[in-house]
């Protein structure tokens, strides 16, 4: 599954991010550790260590390992700490996740992403440390809530006010907002109160959008 030739495009791909010094460096070793590949088609598997992102079913795509990177470091995760994902996609940003000692919740409104996205996860046994859900992700996991950290892998028009109260006080959402027609808005948006969130521009990105029923 994981074979010589891709583990060494992985670490130059990996390298290649570090030499930035914009990555946090356990997101960087999860992402040496964890086979892009097997999340992609067999037709891409030989660019999957390119930095690029690439189409997967129903019209999606799965992020950049740059923009995997960026948005992980954000989101601060520590161990055991609950994640809720929007937009579990091909499901790599969720192993992400997970591989950094997070229990993961995610959630895809495509049936076959949802579908696939749980076999991979039990390939690479996985399966026990993400939930799955298929439903309309603005909506959030409400049953699950609150959150101490909230990804969303999918650009939104607005940040949806169901996530914004699915965070828990002192926690962390990013998430990409802004029209799908052009560039949006990675926010880091931070819970300090009941009432009160703070919003950070992280700089422009460019998400699939995030629909609602």
């Amino acid at each position: 599954m994981d074979e010589f030739h891709f583990r060494g495009k992985r670490r130059q791909l990996i390298e290649s991010l570090r030499q930035t010094g914009r990555f946090d460096e356990k997101v960087l070793q999860v992402m040496e550790n964890l086979p892009r590949h097997v999340f992609l088609e067999s037709g891409f598997h030989a660019y999957a260590y390119q930095d690029e992102a690439f189409p997967i079913d129903c019209e999606q795509t799965i992020s950049q390992p740059r923009t995997v990177a960026w948005q992980t470091t954000e989101l601060e995760v520590l161990p055991r700490q609950h994640v809720l994902e929007i937009g579990t996609g091909s499901g790599y940003q969720a192993a992400v996740l997970s591989l950094l000692g997070a229990r993961v919740f995610t959630v895809e409104r495509h049936k076959p992403l949802y579908q696939k996205a749980k076999l991979t996860f039990k390939r690479l046994k996985l399966d026990r440390r993400i939930r799955t859900y298929l439903r309309d992700g603005s909506k959030g996991l409400a049953e699950m809530a609150p959150f101490d950290r909230i990804i969303a892998t999918a650009g939104a028009a607005a940040v949806p006010p169901a996530l914004r109260e699915q965070l828990k006080v002192g926690g962390i959402m990013v998430i990409p907002v802004g029209p799908e027609d052009a560039d949006q808005t990675l926010l880091k948006i931070r819970r300090v109160s009941e009432s009160e969130w703070t919003e950070e521009d992280l700089g422009t990105c460019r998400f699939v959008p995030l629909v609602e029923e």
